[in-house]
């Protein structure tokens, strides 16, 4: 089981600080596409995504017990 962290926009769209489920084997491309297609995420190609703490790609492979976090741009001046 991978837990998955939401921030900003993203946590209010979803309704919840984190997700436990299983994304390992799938790329990070796979699991946004699942999330969005589920809780009507909006642009989910602009967020980053970091694995364990550290930045990640969208053709990174999530493995079995790895964290993920979904990071939105930040905005603001």
């Amino acid at each position: 089981m991978n837990k998955v962290l939401f921030f900003a926009h993203l946590r209010d769209a979803v309704g919840a600080e984190f997700l436990t489920l299983d994304a390992g084997g799938k790329t990070v491309a796979e699991l946004k596409a699942e999330l969005a297609a589920k809780y009507d995420l909006p642009r989910m190609e602009t967020v980053m995504t970091a694995i364990n703490e550290e930045f990640a790609g969208n053709d990174e492979i999530i493995g079995e017990g790895d964290e993920i976090a979904f990071i939105p741009p930040v905005s603001g001046g």
